[in-house]
């Protein structure tokens, strides 16, 4: 009995020092000067934007769509209301027809179609019970027709209503006070529920040193690679919190946006330096604290003794959130196990074994459907930028499939397309219900073919994104039925599904590619996004750097992370070029190149204060200087002209080049000068147009938009084996390859003339 009470005595003394530990008393945080009343405002969003890019045509045999919506978990709403737009077919029966509106699964009012509707656009607005909405929400509509009193055929073309895509969801939402506890983390700075772009302060003392700028570009990057598509912004402050003169033009909300404070002991900002409520710490501290000017805002403070106390724990914010409690928690350790592996990106697909269909899913039930006319199954993939699928024989794609099988052999198919055209149509056969299918999918790398061709041959295409669409197409026996029969029968349950152990297989291709290439960085963050933590790249920053500078850097670094969908653990900042030229890793420079790239000859462009210089490939064409694919080692890009003007207004550019300091290695530089500069710098990150429009080698950035050429000469990154390798440079040389072929055939003709000569000689000798 004492051996077990000795033994619950001291577990109960151990979980008590680490909640001790971790959970240390909270300082007291300045209450507000008066009780904020909890915000309140309006969204409205379309069809369109919750993601329905057509309008939705509802039929007798496809007679139900919903649209899906959520809301913040930190927000709830107060009141809510449908506005739907659509088109009943003129054919239908007025008020016999209608339309059932389901929020949640609960009946929210019945639309009937009058006869003055009729063929006729029509709009009504809906309310919806507030008090079912919550983080996650479906409106489902039903459409029940009738063209007729007796004798009906659900399958008849009369039967329809088209609901527009501009059909409108609104929202009157009220933000939340919620408690200072970072287990909820990364809310309130994220939220996956929130349609929005996240705008996160970021704040330093004045002057922030290199590794306060490290710390942040870590934090930055792991809420890019959480944002995603939506992106981030990253406003920088000096010495304060924000106010409301500093918010965001394009938030929608009344509270202050989040922000996250870097702060080692001696080195802290000025709202810091009251030690009786925020006390030097120990170790790496992560805290959360209310917004003293809003009581509905976050403040997460980051701290440490030194800048590497800060590194640890924005690692720690971003790997180790699940243990995160409490508004407080001390950082005892970060280690990394296992190092990160090239083309390891949680959103490339794996090029090292073929890969499953399970491991492409985005949401439970994704290859699953049902219905006579089942929604499209839509498989994503992206490639690294890099795979070199020159003469190719085509990616295996081995897909199995199964469905209702039907009553007889009729029409009933599966159709595949590939960014959407179609590959192939393969037969719903009566005596199966379980298929499997090997295709080969052809593959196209960025030199393949200009932006704006259109390819003869369905092919995935590298470095972008691409999608594999399954359509099951059920053939009906509705539409046959006469009148003086009047049978009526109901449509059959028919599912159908891709199997999740169906593969694509990449293996076996190398990775080289031909640079600079800008298009690789803006769409795949290539070359840093190579190693998904950016543990081979350098980010070369000024050396008193402004808060326009900051947020141009913490943006850049968290748009590669979106595109990897991993944060930069393992990033690098200096202020210092002699780092540059010691390490092999690509640079990522911000700002202006250093004199000695400067004065290069084959420089692309530089930008200054006074004078801009721009080197002009001898093949760009009179107002334009598009890049076009396919023109590696062309002789025509080499630079030709060099043009030097000066002007006052607002400019930035994106160049690559080769590295002067490592041969496999490459420089992409976002230079800017002013801050109306780096502002348009920071616009074109953010805008999935104008960073599509980056290409080339030089990326000008203008009020008039960006314009890309590809000027110099070009350098290969990668490995090929010799043999692929001596193929690859003589196909640029036809002629040459034309000649080693019939030099080949002579020199193969005499060795074998020769060695018959020798073979008869020898003959005749044993004859002899």
């Amino acid at each position: 009995m004492s051996r077990y009470f000795s033994k619950s005595l001291f577990a109960s003394l151990a979980l008590l020092a680490v909640a001790c530990a971790q959970a240390a008393p909270a300082p007291v945080t300045p209450p507000l000067a008066q009780e904020q009343q909890a915000p309140s405002w309006a969204t409205t969003r379309t069809f369109e934007q919750l993601g329905r890019s057509a309008d939705s045509l509802l039929l007798g045999i496809h007679n139900s769509d919903q649209i899906e919506f959520t809301l913040r978990r930190d927000r709830i709403a107060s009141d809510a209301r449908l506005k739907l737009e659509y088109t009943p077919s003129p054919a239908l029966l007025p008020t016999l027809s209608h339309m059932r509106v389901y929020l949640n699964d609960t009946l929210m009012s019945v639309v009937p179609i009058e006869k003055e509707q009729l063929g006729r656009k029509t709009t009504q607005q809906i309310a919806l019970d507030p008090r079912l909405v919550t983080d996650f929400n479906r409106v489902r509509l039903e459409f029940v027709g009738h063209y007729t009193d007796m004798c009906e055929d659900p399958a008849n073309s009369a039967l329809w209503v088209n609901v527009s895509r501009a059909s409108q969801v609104s929202l009157q939402e009220q933000a939340l006070a919620t408690k200072n506890d970072l287990a909820f983390f990364p809310r309130p700075f994220f939220d996956a529920l929130g349609y929005g772009k996240p705008v996160i302060n970021l704040l330093f003392a004045a002057s922030p040193t290199v590794g306060e700028q490290r710390a942040a570009g870590i934090l930055a990057s792991y809420f890019g690679s959480l944002a995603g598509w939506r992106g981030a912004r990253f406003p920088v402050l000096f010495d304060q919190l924000p106010t409301s003169q500093d918010q965001d033009q394009d938030q929608d909300q009344d509270t202050l946006n989040p922000s996250v404070v870097f702060a080692t002991n001696d080195h802290r900002p000025q709202f810091l330096a009251d030690l009786e409520k925020f006390p030097l710490v120990q170790a790496p501290v992560v805290q959360l604290i209310d917004n003293p000017n809003d009581r509905y805002s976050k403040v997460l403070l980051v701290m440490g003794r030194n800048d590497a106390d800060l590194a640890v724990a924005a690692r720690a914010l971003a790997l180790g959130g699940d243990l995160f409690r409490s508004s407080r928690v001390t950082v005892e350790n970060v280690q990394q196990l296992q190092p990160r592996k090239p083309y390891d990106a949680p959103n490339w697909m794996r090029t090292d074994r073929p890969v499953r269909f399970a491991e492409l899913l985005k949401y439970p039930e994704q290859l699953q459907v049902s219905g006579l006319l089942p929604r499209p199954i839509i498989l994503d993939i992206n490639l690294p930028p890099d795979l070199f699928v020159w003469r190719n024989q085509g990616i295996p794609l081995q897909t199995k499939y199964r469905y209702t099988p039907p009553s007889t052999n009729d029409e009933s198919r599966l159709n595949i397309s590939l960014n959407n055209q179609f590959i192939t149509s393969l037969p719903l056969l009566r005596n199966t219900n379980s298929r499997l299918e090997e295709l080969r999918l052809a593959v196209l790398s960025n030199e393949s073919a200009n932006a704006s061709d259109h390819l003869l041959v369905p092919a995935l295409k590298i470095g972008d994104r691409n999608s594999i669409r399954f359509d099951f197409s059920f053939a009906s026996t509705f539409g046959s039925s006469q009148r003086d029969r009047c049978q009526t029968s109901l449509p059959v349950d028919t599912r159908a599904l891709i199997d999740d152990e169906s593969t694509i297989d990449l293996s076996g291709y190398h990775h080289y590619i031909a640079m600079p290439d800008l298009r690789a960085f803006a769409r795949s963050g290539f070359p840093f996004s190579r190693m998904a933590d950016l543990s081979e790249t350098l980010v070369v920053v000024p050396a008193n750097p402004t808060a326009t500078q900051l947020s141009t850097l913490f943006e850049a670094v968290a748009k590669i992370s979106s595109q990897t969908g991993f944060p930069a653990l393992a990033l690098n900042l200096s202020d210092n070029w002699d780092d540059a030229r010691k390490a092999d890793v690509d640079l990522l420079v911000l700002g202006a190149l250093p004199a000695d790239l400067r004065d290069q000859p084959d420089l692309n462009l530089w930008l200054d204060h006074t004078r801009d210089s721009l080197m002009q490939a001898s093949n760009a064409a009179a107002g334009q200087s598009s890049p076009r694919a396919g023109q590696i080692n062309d002789e025509r890009n080499l630079g030709a002209n060099r043009v030097e003007v000066s002007a006052k207004a607002p400019m930035a550019a994106i160049v690559g080049m080769q590295s002067p300091f490592h041969g496999q290695r490459s420089i992409v530089a976002l230079l800017a000068t002013d801050t109306p500069d780096y502002q348009m710098l920071r616009e074109t990150l953010s805008d999935n147009g104008k960073i599509d429009a980056v290409s080339g080698s030089v990326a000008m950035i203008r009020s008039s938009g960006v314009n890309s050429q590809l000027v110099g000469e070009q350098y290969f990154v990668g490995y090929l084996p010799w043999w692929l390798m001596l193929w690859f440079q003589l196909s640029e040389h036809p002629v040459l390859l034309a000649g080693m072929a019939v030099l080949s055939v002579l020199l193969t003709a005499f060795l074998l003339w020769r060695a018959l000569r020798w073979a008869a000689r020898r003959r005749l000798a044993n004859e002899e």
